[in-house]
């Protein structure tokens, strides 16, 4: 089961991030923290039952000082990322107003995977509140909020910059709306919040209309996400896919799992250009 969630959303991946499903592929795997190694010990087993041709390279992502003084990436791990295209990721810890940054954060900056994709449907024999629930996140994965730009301006005073860029929003839309078409999904919806931050959201909102355009076979529509939010819990049948910025997303795929039973239900994967981590 794991083998083919993974080989439907890489159905829609670059090239470059498929053709593992053909022949032997070497995966890179980074276990994680805290239950990171178990579960990847599992899913190691899980893939070699299903006889998936995969050979994995393990490697540590714990952040190393470089010579600038900054900690990273150990080199290691990105040239076996930037070598394999791809790669399977076990849960990696954030500390909590101190420390290094986000390695989620870090591994996709670093490999440019600016589309999360998130699948939640309803599984046979896990009844939760909600039945056939069959919903798409795509989220914008590079910028906004997590762009990680905060600074202290005064003692007390914090500010933190929401950066949207007209290329990472229509390159993040056009996936959507592949993915939409690739998949025989019906419509679109682009997940907002354009009435307030009219600048940001609104030039996410206008690329999204841009690219609908594109895409006349396909159904579009424009919500807000407090909107979505509310409609999702009463009816998740309402929607198909959805695409939004970054902190929109990561909130909103985590409610959808949630209706389907969790987290730990429901694949995910980060696409990029040129590889994609799982």
């Amino acid at each position: 089961m794991a083998a083919r969630l993974i080989q439907k959303i890489v159905s829609t991946a670059p090239t470059s991030a498929r053709g593992f499903a053909s022949g032997s592929r070497k995966v890179t795997l980074i276990p994680g923290d805290g239950i990171g190694p178990e579960i990847s010990a599992a899913v190691q087993k899980i893939f070699t039952t299903a006889n998936v041709p995969i050979e994995w390279e393990s490697v540590d992502v714990t952040p190393v000082m470089g010579p600038d003084g900054k900690y990273g990436i150990p080199q290691a791990a990105i040239d076996s990322v930037n070598t394999n295209k791809i790669g399977l990721k076990g849960p990696l810890m954030t500390p909590v107003g101190k420390g290094h940054r986000s390695l989620n954060l870090a591994l996709r900056k670093e490999f440019n995977l600016y589309a999360n994709v998130r699948p939640c449907r309803s599984l046979e024999g896990y009844k939760t509140l909600y039945d056939d629930v069959d919903v798409v996140t795509i989220r914008e994965n590079t910028e906004g909020e997590y762009s990680g730009i905060e600074h202290e301006i005064v003692d007390g005073v914090v500010q933190s910059i929401k950066l949207i860029t007209e290329e990472a929003s229509q390159r993040v839309a056009e996936y959507a709306f592949q993915y939409a078409k690739a998949n025989n999904r019906k419509k679109v919806t682009v997940v907002h919040k354009a009435n307030i931050m009219r600048m940001s959201d609104g030039l996410f909102l206008r690329c999204a209309r841009d690219m609908a355009e594109k895409y006349p076979e396909i159904q579009f529509e424009e919500r807000y996400l407090d909107t979505v939010c509310l409609n999702m819990v009463q009816d998740p049948k309402k929607y198909d896919v959805l695409v939004m910025p970054n902190l929109y997303g990561d909130i909103l795929s985590d409610m959808c799992a949630g209706l389907v039973g969790g987290l730990g239900l429901t694949p995910s994967g980060n696409m990029g250009l040129n590889g994609a981590l799982f």
